[in-house]
């Protein structure tokens, strides 16, 4: 009999879990449960487990070798610190969420006392300290580096990824700190040029070494195998995966994945976005070839009453405002025929408003020679494939419906989405399954992506 791998999601609002048999590349079973993160983490894995067993035959050894990723207790949370707002801040943004965190706070030049103050009262998992080219300017970020030192013990993971001439000052003036301080390459070591690869590793590290302890997770470890990444990591393997291929099969091509998930809705991007127009000039940081934004606003239940809003400008279905606060109430979805629209609406709203901020634009700027168009953001216009995933699209009765929110719009040209991309559904919510597994077995993972991805 063929061995069962079984990868878990510890999302916020629910468990999921699937079980595949590898040599046959063969999802058995997939379920979820609602999450326990409040009470006790490992009550939802439990109650995941017994509905898993009803589906299929698992043994202890199974349950042992399942590995998880995690988005419970708020996700990966952190406070992004740098010099200017535009470059070095924004490029330790962008270096955090490709490592799956959610940004809880985002501060440039000198921090002020109540600026440490809302940092600790945010208690992130990680402060990221940023700052100055390398050789460029340092006293901002050891001035900053001073005060963080003397911060309380809400201020606790410190990741210094800034102008390397500054690390030795630094160093002495954590010298004698109780906090966890860590060492990386510069975000921005010459102005214009990106490098969050070292910064999304160390991250990473320190969510797998030490954050998934804080957050309970350390008990469910002692059932499982291991919890390996953030949920966000996991997708945005799999986004690559897809895209990329292997050695042995081709991927997609460049792709778009939107998330639309309880507590936030995620876009994923693996795309060049190079200028699809002649006479427009780039500005801005230069934007990676693998990015991820996260909309902590347009979370399908723990933020309705922001969808709510954006609806008001649409034409909303009869009994709107009740369904929605039935919605809240309950946190479930519930297709029948008074509520499709409903939700529906929403999930579409979630969608096209979450690949808006994603994607890039054409503005026009007033110069000395007359009006210029520049572009900010990557141009995702020639993108070949946009995957729907999480609940509200992988089991909607109309899924295409609610991706066409990510397509662009003749009324809105400024705005560069996918012009005539293949919608793809990720339709049994999996795809966290095959990021789990691209680090193992990049090949299964493509294959059985690919298997369980349907076309619209």
């Amino acid at each position: 009999m063929s061995r069962i791998n079984i990868f878990i999601d510890f999302g916020s609002t629910y468990t999921k879990m699937a079980a595949f048999d590898l040599d046959n590349e063969e999802l058995l079973a997939r379920i979820q449960v609602p999450s326990t993160v409040d009470v006790d983490i490992t009550a939802g894995l439990e109650d995941a487990f017994t509905e898993l067993s009803k589906e299929i035959k698992i043994g202890a050894e199974d349950r042992r070798r399942a590995i998880a990723c995690s988005s419970a207790a708020g996700g990966l949370r952190v406070v992004c610190v740098g010099l200017v707002k535009e470059y070095t801040t924004e490029a330790g943004r962008l270096a955090a969420l490709g490592a799956g965190a959610k940004i809880v706070g985002e501060f440039s030049y000198d921090l002020s006392a109540g600026e440490l103050d809302e940092i600790e009262e945010m208690d992130p998992d990680i402060v990221l300290l940023t700052g100055g080219t390398d050789g460029g300017n340092k006293k901002v970020i050891v001035r900053n580096a001073s005060l963080l030192a003397r911060a309380g013990e809400n201020i606790r993971n410190i990741i210094v990824a800034g102008n390397k001439s500054a690390y030795d000052d630094i160093h002495a003036i954590f010298g004698d700190s109780k906090k966890n301080v860590i060492f990386t390459k510069n975000v921005m070591p010459e102005i214009g040029t990106l490098n969050v690869g070292p910064t999304n590793c160390v991250i990473r590290e320190l969510f797998i070494n030490r954050i998934t302890e804080a957050k309970g997770i350390t008990k469910a470890k002692k059932i499982i195998g291991d919890v390996i990444m953030p949920t966000p990591s996991a997708v945005l393997e799999a986004a690559k995966l897809l895209a990329e291929g292997t050695t042995k099969c081709p991927g997609l091509g460049e792709l778009l994945v939107v998330d639309v998930g309880g507590a936030t809705t995620d876009v994923y991007s693996v795309a060049m976005g190079f200028s699809s127009k002649k006479a427009v000039h780039i500005v801005g940081l230069p934007e990676p070839y693998i990015k991820r934004t996260v909309e902590g606003d347009l979370g399908l239940y723990h933020n309705l009453v922001n969808l709510q809003e954006l609806a008001q400008a649409e034409s909303v279905p009869e009994h709107f405002e009740e369904i929605v606060e039935d919605l809240r109430r309950n946190r479930e979805i519930m297709y029948d025929d008074t509520r499709v629209e409903v939700h529906l609406l929403l999930s579409r709203l979630a969608v096209d408003t979450a690949v808006t901020r994603h994607v890039g634009r054409i503005e026009m700027i007033v110069t000395p020679g007359g009006d210029m168009p520049v572009q900010r953001g990557k141009d995702l216009t020639a993108v070949k494939n946009v995957i729907g995933s999480g609940g509200a699209i992988s089991f909607s009765p109309q899924p295409k419906d609610v991706l066409e929110g990510a397509l662009f719009r003749d009324t809105e040209q400024h705005i560069l989405k996918p012009i005539a991309p293949q919608l793809v559904l990720d339709e049994r919510n999996i795809l966290f399954s095959v990021g789990l597994l691209a680090g193992t077995d990049s090949v299964k993972a493509l294959s059985i992506g690919r298997k369980y991805l349907r076309y619209l």
